[in-house]
C-alpha cells in the first residue's frame, strides 16, 4: 500500500508536470465554458472541485472495482497490482490529461472531433461510430451490473435513488441560492447518510423479473439525467458522489492499517490463470478503469471540457482522478486478496454469486467491520451504485452529442431515445459477463485511438511524442490482440452478435489506423520539406 502510494504521488507531482510543461499551460486563455456557454453543456464549474467531482464519478463507476476483481480471481492479485499502479501513472493519467487540454484548446469537441482536425474527415466519422458503438455497450454493461445489485443488496435502493432529489436540491443551492458551498456540502452528506438508513430498514424486492424491471427504470433514468442541464443534476450529483467514494477510499485503508489483515490469497495464479485466459492481452483489457480507460478520454473531451473554467485546473482534474481512481483499484485488489482465502471461493462468488460488486462488498465489510460493523459491505454497494448512476447518464449524455453529430439530430430527446433504445435491447437480452469483454476490448481500442490523435496533434505542433507515443503502440498491439482472440473465440462457440460487433469493431479500428498513418506520413514529409533532411 505504501509503495503504491509513493508511485502515485511521483506520478502526480513529477511525471504529470513534465507533460504540462509540454503542453504549455496558459491560465489567461478563455475556456469553452465561457466562449460557448448555452446553459445546458458548456457551463463554467462553481469551483474546481466540483468539476473534479464529476469528472472523477463520471470515469469510475465500477469499473475500476469489477475489472480488478475479475483479474485477481483469474491472475491473482500481483499482476492486477502492478499492471494498476504502472498503468495508471505513465499511460491512463497522461491519456486522460492530454485528452481534457487538448479537447478544450479544440472548444471543447469530442475526440473524434480532434481525429477530423488532426488526421482527416473520414477518420472522424469512422471514429464516431466506433465511439458510439462502445457507448452504448458501456450503458448496456451498467445497466445489468445496477440491476444486479439492487437484487442482491435491496437495501442499498432507497440511498442510491435518493441521491437524484438531494442532488438537485444542492444544485439548486449552490448555483440559484448561491448558498456557502462547505455548507451546502454537509447538508447533502447528511441527507445522503439518512437515506442509508431509510433503506436499511426498508429494502426494495421486487420479485420475478427483477433485473429486467430495474434495468427498465435505469434506463428511464439516463434517458431524463443526460437531457437536463449539467447545473442542475450532473455537476451537483457528481460533486457528493466524489465525496462518498472518497469516504470509502479513506475507510477502506484505515480498515486495512486497522486490522492488518494476513493474505494467502495467491499472488500469481500462472500465465493462463484458472479460466485459461491469456495474461497477455487479456488481463489488459480486463482490468481498464483504474489502469488506463478509453471511456476517459469520451469524458474528458465529451462533458468535462465544456466546464473547465481554466486550463490551470486541467491537470488535477484529468490526471489527478486517474491517480484517485487506481488508488481505489489498488483498495479494492487489497480487500479481495485479504478477505479471500481460496481461488475456489472467490469465483463462486463471482461467477455464481453476488458479482464482483458483491465480492467487493464481501472484503470491504471484512476489513472494515472493526470500526462500521456490519454497515461496511451495504455502504461499499452504495458507494458504488451511485457512481454505475453516474457512469449511466454521462455516458448516454456523450452518445446523444455523437448520435446528433453522427445522424445529423437537432433534437436532443430524439437522440437520446436511439442511444436508450440500442442498449437497452443489448443489455436486457444477454448477462453482463458475456458482454464484459468485449466492451473491455473496445474500451482498450478507444484509449489507442485517443493516444493516436493525441501523438498526432503533438506531431503537427512539433512537440516530443514520447510520453504518447510508447503507450499508443503498447495500447494499440494489445487492444487490437485481445479483439482478435475474443472473435476467434465468439467464432467457435458461435455468438453470432458478439461476434458482429467484434468485426465490425476490427474494421473501424483498421481504417483509423491506416487514416492516422497517411496523416503522420504527411506531417514528416511537411518537416522534410522544410528542414530539407530526413527524419
Amino acid at each position: 500500500m505504501i509503495l503504491c502510494g509513493g508511485f502515485f504521488l511521483f506520478g502526480f507531482f513529477f511525471y504529470s508536470k513534465r507533460v504540462e510543461k509540454l503542453i504549455k499551460i496558459d491560465p489567461r486563455r478563455k475556456t469553452p465554458a465561457y466562449t460557448k456557454y448555452d446553459g445546458v453543456d458548456y457551463v463554467p464549474a462553481k469551483h474546481w472541485s466540483v468539476l473534479f467531482g464529476h469528472h472523477f464519478a463520471s470515469i469510475a463507476g465500477a469499473a475500476p472495482i469489477v475489472g480488478p476483481i475479475l483479474a485477481v480471481s483469474i491472475w491473482g492479485w500481483a499482476p492486477a497490482l502492478i499492471w494498476v499502479v504502472l498503468g495508471s501513472v505513465f499511460i491512463g493519467g497522461i491519456h486522460d490529461y492530454c485528452s481534457l487540454i487538448i479537447s478544450t484548446r479544440h472548444g471543447g469537441t469530442s475526440i473524434a472531433d480532434i481525429a477530423k482536425d488532426t488526421i482527416s474527415k473520414n477518420a472522424k466519422i469512422v471514429f464516431l461510430i466506433f465511439l458510439l458503438l462502445t457507448l452504448i455497450l458501456i450503458i448496456s454493461v451498467f445497466v445489468h451490473i445496477c440491476a444486479k445489485t439492487f437484487i442482491v443488496k435491496p437495501e442499498i435502493a432507497i440511498p442510491s435513488l435518493s441521491l437524484i432529489p438531494i442532488a438537485i436540491l444542492v444544485g439548486f443551492l449552490l448555483y440559484n441560492l448561491k448558498l456557502h458551498q462547505p455548507t451546502v456540502t454537509v447538508l447533502g452528506l447528511g441527507l445522503l447518510v439518512g437515506a442509508m438508513f431509510l433503506g436499511r430498514h426498508y429494502p426494495i424486492i421486487l420479485g420475478d423479473n427483477a433485473t429486467h424491471i430495474w434495468g427498465v427504470i435505469l434506463l428511464c433514468y439516463a434517458f431524463l439525467a443526460s437531457v437536463t442541464p449539467v447545473n442542475i443534476l450532473l455537476q451537483p450529483r457528481d460533486y457528493l458522489s466524489s465525496y462518498l467514494l472518497l469516504f470509502g477510499i479513506v475507510f477502506g485503508y484505515v480498515g486495512i492499517i486497522l486490522t492488518r489483515p494476513d493474505i494467502s490469497f495467491p499472488a500469481f495464479l500462472g500465465w493462463g490463470g484458472t479460466r485459461n485466459l491469456k495474461l497477455w492481452p487479456i488481463l489488459f483489457v480486463t482490468v481498464a478503469c483504474g489502469a488506463v480507460s478509453g471511456f476517459h478520454s469520451v469524458v474528458a473531451s465529451g462533458t468535462t471540457s465544456k466546464q473547465l473554467e481554466s486550463e490551470k485546473d486541467a491537470r488535477r482534474i484529468g490526471y489527478g482522478a486517474m491517480i484517485t481512481e487506481g488508488i481505489l483499484a489498488v483498495m479494492a485488489v487489497l480487500v479481495i486478496a485479504a478477505a479471500f482465502k481460496e481461488t475456489n471461493t472467490l469465483a463462486e462468488v463471482v461467477e455464481r454469486g453476488a458479482g464482483p460488486v458483491g465480492a467487493f462488498g464481501i472484503g470491504y465489510n471484512e476489513v472494515t467491520k472493526i470500526f462500521l460493523g456490519t454497515f461496511g459491505g451495504v455502504f461499499a454497494m452504495m458507494i458504488l451504485n451511485s457512481f454505475i448512476l453516474t457512469t449511466l447518464d454521462t455516458a448516454t449524455r456523450i452518445a446523444r452529442y455523437l448520435a446528433q453529430e453522427l445522424f445529423r439530430i437537432k433534437n436532443r430527446f430524439a437522440a437520446t431515445i436511439i442511444v436508450v433504445a440500442l442498449a437497452g435491447w443489448l443489455g436486457l437480452s444477454g448477462e453482463w459477463n458475456e458482454i464484459w469483454p468485449i466492451f473491455g476490448s473496445a474500451n482498450q481500442l478507444i484509449a489507442a485511438l485517443a493516444l493516436i490523435v493525441i501523438t498526432s496533434w503533438l506531431l503537427s505542433r512539433r512537440k516530443q511524442v514520447l510520453y504518447t507515443l510508447i503507450p499508443m503502440l503498447f495500447m494499440l498491439a494489445t487492444a487490437t490482440g485481445a479483439l482478435i482472440l475474443q472473435f476467434i473465440g465468439y467464432a467457435k462457440t458461435q455468438n453470432t452478435l458478439l461476434l458482429v460487433v467484434a468485426f465490425v469493431l476490427l474494421c473501424l479500428a483498421a481504417f483509423v489506423l491506416f487514416e492516422a498513418f497517411l496523416a503522420i506520413r504527411r506531417i514528416f514529409q511537411v518537416k522534410k520539406n522544410i528542414l530539407g533532411r530526413k527524419y
